[in-house]
């Protein structure tokens, strides 16, 4: 082996092989073990949420495979509609034309060559991290399968009819409010709205009674949607306007009469109690509008009082030919953030205005687009979900479905007990277009084809037919992904082997967009659950909890954690990133405060384990490069115990003859430990708890084999017992060569390369790590006595090495060592394990004391009962050792009034984030717990 470990010169170079050699693919016999990736846009790269995630699905997926299931780990991407659109739409307008200078099928060819040539960043990615993928059954949810299982769902939904023969619209068309970006003129999911709080206005308008007999006064932070008032609405308990119930009020601006509702969706305590109510422009407005729709006073309103005042550029529309003078000629055209410039000023010269406040709202912006979405009125195509719902609710009810961490399933119901129809249509070019044609009556005809809807319905060549130009929203093909993936509508012998799958990897933040939708399609056309499991992992945050985000320029990559990247290529990338430019100053400095020397390489295997760690049953993870700089560490540790090892067994024999093998306590020690080890990691892994895996794993083999074994069997190793030194040899590599195996499905290529070397001297002759078993515990193999007795050992020494610290004593100054207070464990102990004692304590002598004896003045350590005793005299220059003290305890005392200041200054503490103030109360508790224990070290010298 080199002598030191270079993650690169393996990594690559071992998952080509892999990948060439087909380790990946999934097995014909066993049980079969299956994972779905959730699918990432073609258009993305790897973040560090897909890294934490695809770290996870790896970890559970080698683990599988090392324990005989046939392992499935399904690959694929998703087209992402919007987001691709808008790449591509970019290189038109780099060309100086937009998409409809190419017509869409000469734009779509674009879109597809686009793909080909790069769309597959995000999947040499995941190569990088180790993600053992089965690539031969890599799917694209634009591929020809994907797309005939998605126009089969779609048409089966649609023409599924009841008992009677009738249709039961499970997909239907209907004008419904929907979330409109006025930019990309679609609708959008709630997923790609981002709404946060921003400072704006509140208008406080003055609507005059129509019986003039005064005004109420209505508080709005969008004047310019009054156009399309259907009412002004108060709590039917407010005894304020209870009078004015059936009266009508004057809109102003437009003139028209709008009457004084009563509902208790109004919060007499907000504003003046006054509310208008939009329906056409308001989510909550509209549900307002659909509880009065049949009243008679909305029913005489235009439009029944559903009044749509914009385009789908968020402009004012003008009057259509049926319209008298409903929206007024001035604002027509105007965008709306104009329009409201302009209404607020003649509402101010009519005397309508009373007043406009400072006010803090949650603002709906559109995640790729940073434009404020409008609430619109539209036609678009729904899936009737509540029929879906009942069974997928049932299915997590009765335990079908187990959620990881359990909690995460009352998210669910909540979501899915006041389920909404789901908007599946947009107005955008790439995609799965919707199967649907119109007659020039508006009859809709849907099948796979024109040609097969003509032959359906003995439709003529030149009767005239269009198809819808719509597509399908990308959650609907997703929604698929758990039996689309398998060949479905195909009867395919991976959909019999593989569904139902066996645990879904996610996020909280998609359970209703994707989980729940899976479940609702997976029961509704396979008769079954798409997974028996849902884990939930949090959401991956910087070191000081913040999300991650672009305009706070405190993104990772992945890649960089892996390669490493110098501090200006990390500032350029941070800031070409960035959706607020007005920021860039601001990020670099960020950037250059935190990243003062750039990022180091550190590897793909430290880079999982920091995952790995982090995998606990929290909502929130929280990323700092610290770990991962230990976890270097800690591979560097056990590529040099595994050096160590070779030396020591290579050119040797190692036990796997006939001659007799020879074992110490120490040595079944260790084997024990590792079999309780096994134990605990494979529960924890079973259990999701990857960061009680990884604890266990780090904590055996750094601490117990590194630092105790490997120096305990030195001493075996140079004895003169040959049958000794072999079963030492033995253990040495049992030990290692199991740890490897472990530790496998979080550090992949590592270990690999490791075990390449280890396991022929522990007698394997096998291919590759991957494929070997996972290790399975055996209490046969769990000595009690030893480990008892080797702990002792260990506390013995721990003391030893502690009063040597605290004295300042020099590592290789021999100590004598006096005993007191033992039993006849603690002699036994001693008898047996003198050697080990003195060796590793670097020990001159050890007497036994009787209890009536005279101590001398000493440093003492406790093993239980057994008092170790390190007399002072001659082993510390006292004078020495004071002035290093009162030098240490002086610096304290100078730093202490500094960061109490701190804290006791209110602007800090009103300032600063609360995880700083954290940061300064652990600093301030750990500096007086030093100083109380160099006071104490002072007074015991001085004793001396």
């Amino acid at each position: 082996m080199e002598k030191t470990y270079a993650p690169h010169s393996i990594e690559q170079r071992w998952y080509q092989t892999w990948e060439e050699k087909g380790y990946f693919a999934a097995k014909s016999e066993g049980e079969s073990y299956c994972i779905m990736i959730p699918p990432p846009n073609v258009t993305g790269s790897l973040h560090m949420g897909h890294a934490f995630q695809d770290t996870i699905m790896d970890a559970l997926t080698r683990y599988h495979r090392m324990k005989g299931f046939s392992t499935l780990w399904q690959p694929g991407t998703d087209h992402a509609g919007i987001a691709t659109q808008m790449v591509v739409e970019r290189l038109c307008n780099a060309e100086g034309k937009t998409r409809h200078d190419y017509g869409r099928e000469a734009f779509l060819e674009k879109v597809w060559q686009w793909k080909e040539e790069s769309g597959g960043t995000i999947t040499r990615q995941l190569r990088r991290m180790g993600s053992s993928l089965d690539w031969e059954k890599e799917r694209f949810t634009m591929d020809k399968g994907m797309s005939d299982a998605v126009q089969e769902v779609f048409i089966q939904l649609y023409e599924e009819k009841d008992e009677n023969g009738k249709r039961k619209e499970l997909i239907y068309r209907g004008k419904r409010l929907v979330n409109w970006d006025p930019v990309l003129h679609t609708a959008v999911s709630d997923l790609e709205v981002l709404s946060e709080e921003e400072n704006g206005s509140m208008w406080h308008l003055r609507y005059p009674l129509s019986n003039g007999q005064g005004h109420l006064i209505v508080a709005t932070t969008r004047p310019e949607t009054l156009l399309g008032d259907a009412a002004v609405a108060i709590h039917p308990d407010d005894d304020r306007y209870k009078h004015l119930l059936g009266e009508f009020v004057v809109l102003p601006l437009s003139g028209r009469l709008i009457p004084i509702i009563a509902d208790e969706y109004v919060d007499p305590e907000f504003g003046t109690g006054c509310v208008k109510i939009t329906p056409a422009h308001d989510f909550n407005d509209y549900e307002v509008w659909t509880r009065h729709r049949h009243t008679s006073v909305i029913q005489a309103l235009p439009h029944g009082g559903l009044i749509n005042i914009l385009t789908v550029d968020a402009a004012i529309r003008s009057n259509t030919d049926d319209e008298d003078n409903l929206i007024p000629e001035k604002y027509s055209g105007l965008d709306r953030f104009d329009a409201r410039k302009q209404m607020v000023a003649d509402l101010d010269a009519a005397g309508l205005l009373e007043k406009i406040a400072d006010h803090k709202l949650m603002v709906p912006r559109g995640d790729r687009t940073n434009s404020v979405i409008e609430p619109l009125l539209t036609d678009q195509w729904y899936v009737k979900v509540a029929p879906l719902a009942e069974p997928a609710i049932a299915a997590v009810e009765n335990g079908d479905i187990k959620f990881v961490p359990d909690n995460w399933k009352n998210t669910y119901f909540e979501w899915m007990r006041n389920i909404q129809d789901w908007c599946i249509s947009r107005q955008i070019w790439w995609g799965h277009r919707i199967p649907a044609w119109y007659d020039e009556l508006g009859n809709i005809y849907v099948g796979k084809s024109e040609a097969a809807i003509r032959e359906k319905h003995n439709l003529p060549a030149d009767y005239a037919l269009k198809q819808d130009e719509d597509v399908l929203d990308t959650w609907f093909s997703s929604a698929l992904w758990p039996f689309s993936t398998l060949g479905w509508p195909e009867k395919t012998p991976e959909l019999a082997k593989h569904y139902p799958t066996s645990v879904l990897v996610t996020g909280f933040d998609i359970i209703f967009f994707w989980v729940a939708r899976m479940i609702m399609m997976g029961l509704k056309f396979q008769g079954e659950v798409p997974f028996k499991e849902v884990y939930i992992h949090g959401l991956v945050r910087d070191a000081e909890g913040q999300k991650m985000s672009k305009s706070k320029g405190n993104v990772l990559d992945p890649i960089d954690i892996i390669d490493g990247i110098e501090l200006d290529a990390l500032v350029a990338k941070r800031i070409s990133g960035m959706m607020q430019p007005h920021l860039a100053k601001k990020i670099e400095q960020d950037t250059r405060k935190h990243f003062p020397d750039g990022i180091q390489s550190y590897g793909t295997d430290a880079l999982r384990f920091t995952f790995a760690s982090l995998a606990s049953t929290g909502r929130d993870i929280r990323f700092d490069l610290a770990r991962t700089e230990g976890y270097r560490n800690f591979c560097n540790k056990l590529w040099n115990a595994a050096r160590y090892v070779l030396m020591n067994t290579e050119e040797f024999d190692n036990g796997l003859s006939d001659a007799p093998c020879s074992y110490t306590q120490v040595d079944r020690w260790i084997i024990s430990r590792l079999h309780q080890v096994i134990a605990t990691t494979s529960t924890a892994i079973d259990n999701y708890r990857f960061d009680l895996a990884a604890q266990a794993i780090y904590e055996f083999t750094w601490n117990e084999y590194c630092d105790w074994y490997l120096e305990l069997a030195k001493i075996s190793l140079q004895s003169e017992d040959v049958d000794l030194q072999r079963g030492t040899r033995k253990t040495l590599l049992t030990v290692l060569e199991t740890v490897l195996r472990l530790a496998h499905p979080i550090m992949p290529f590592i270990t690999e390369e490791i075990w390449q070397r280890v396991a022929p001297l522990a007698g394997i002759n096998a291919e590759t790590i991957m494929l070997q078993a996972y290790p399975v515990s055996d209490e046969a193999h769990i000595d009690n006595d030893a480990i008892a007795e080797t702990n002792w050992v260990m506390n013995f020494i721990l003391g030893v090495r502690r009063i040597r610290g605290e004295m300042n004593i020099a590592p290789g100054k021999p100590l004598p060592v006096l005993l007191q207070n033992g039993s006849s464990n603690d002699q036994a102990f001693l008898t047996n394990n003198t050697s080990y004692l003195k060796k590793l304590g670097r020990l001159e002598s050890i007497t036994w004391l009787n209890p009536a004896d005279t101590t001398p003045e000493s440093a003492i350590a406790l093993v239980g009962e057994l008092k170790i005793l390190i007399p002072m005299a001659g082993l510390i220059d006292k004078d020495a050792e004071l002035a290093r003290l009162d030098k240490e305890i002086q610096k304290i005392i100078n730093d202490l009034p500094r960061i109490e200041g701190k804290l006791s200054n209110p602007t800090f503490i009103d300032k600063a984030p609360p995880e700083v103030i954290d940061k300064e109360k652990a600093k301030l508790a750990d500096l007086r717990s030093i100083l109380n224990n160099l006071e104490q070290q002072k007074a015991k010298i001085q004793a001396l």
